[in-house]
């Protein structure tokens, strides 16, 4: 999970614990790629937005290239529309209750495996 907010990233690390999976969390975007690149990750979260003008582009990128399906949780949907589409990704916008935000990731694992 990526988020520069840390009582959102908080709250979902308790609903990924909920649902019964370890959570990976990071505030920062370098912090976040490092998990991306050496970690085994079913799911991800990810925050569009993040502190300095970045972005969780980066990181989207990274996980798209190993197939790992992610969550776009913004609330910057209506500043950045067509940035955040280009992304891909499941969009969920802020705010979203932290239960069923993981529940859309998870979502994702589920789809995946059927296939």
């Amino acid at each position: 999970m990526l988020d520069d907010e840390p009582l959102i990233l908080l709250d979902l690390e308790f609903a990924v614990e909920d649902a019964g999976c370890v959570p990976l969390t990071a505030l920062e975007l370098a912090e976040a790629l490092a998990i991306a690149e050496s970690e085994h990750i079913v799911a991800a979260i990810l925050d569009v937005s993040l502190a300095h003008g970045q972005t969780c582009a980066p990181v989207a990128k990274a996980l798209a290239e190993r197939g790992v399906p992610y969550v776009l949780h913004t609330g910057d949907l209506d500043r950045m529309d067509e940035a955040v589409r280009k992304l891909g990704g499941v969009l969920v916008p802020k705010p979203t209750p932290a239960a069923v935000v993981v529940s859309r990731a998870l979502e994702g694992v589920t789809l995946r495996q059927g296939a």
